[in-house]
């Protein structure tokens, strides 16, 4: 069995001692929370709402031409393997990976996006901006809704330098992002929402 390859479900229990290991958390097969694996512990948080999804779907309609057209692909929630035992789900990413597998490196991921929502707004400003930065993926896109209407979004483009990122563009509500890195990008907020 490949690392790549996904255990049935019923081998598998949530209430298991830490560490966890890739192969424990591939075992848990599909699952209805969104479950990712950072060094060797789980972070469980609830699926996205509608606004979320909203936004998500939006953003991979604007950034799938433009990716294919550099030779690129992209995807919605997908596994990343950062590290050994450390696998998250961005919720878009764009790279050289294939159309098939269950888990692609991080080496092949040129750009992720993570939406901020209530439960994860920390977690993918602070611990994942280290993990991806740690795991030399080059360009994070937050997206950063006003979480309490949906009204605005703000996009931030970043770029790694070292162990963390810097900002590359930024636009906010009524704005455009755009910029010529890792592809061509442009992204109009208002279309977003």
């Amino acid at each position: 069995m490949s690392a790549c390859d996904t255990l049935p479900t019923k081998e598998a229990r949530l209430d298991q001692p830490d560490p966890w290991t890739e192969a424990d958390y591939l075992a848990l097969g599909e699952t209805k929370s969104r479950i990712e694996l950072v060094n060797g512990g789980l972070l469980v948080t609830p699926a996205p709402d509608r606004a979320h999804q909203g936004i998500n779907f939006q953003l991979m309609r604007m950034l799938f031409d433009p990716a294919r057209a550099a030779g690129l692909r992209a995807f919605q929630e997908s596994n990343v393997r950062l590290a050994s035992n450390q696998i998250l789900i961005p919720n878009l990413i764009v790279g050289r990976m294939s159309r098939q597998g269950g888990v692609c490196d991080a080496s092949e991921v040129v750009l992720v996006g993570e939406i901020l929502s209530p439960s994860t707004a920390s977690v993918d400003r602070v611990l994942k901006r280290q993990l991806y930065a740690a795991a030399k993926v080059d360009w994070y896109l937050l997206i950063e809704p006003d979480m309490s209407t949906y009204e605005s979004v703000t996009l931030r483009l970043l770029r790694r330098f070292g162990n963390d990122y810097e900002e590359a563009a930024v636009a906010k509500q009524g704005e455009t992002l755009q910029h010529e890195q890792p592809f061509p990008l442009s992204i109009p907020t208002e279309a977003l929402l």
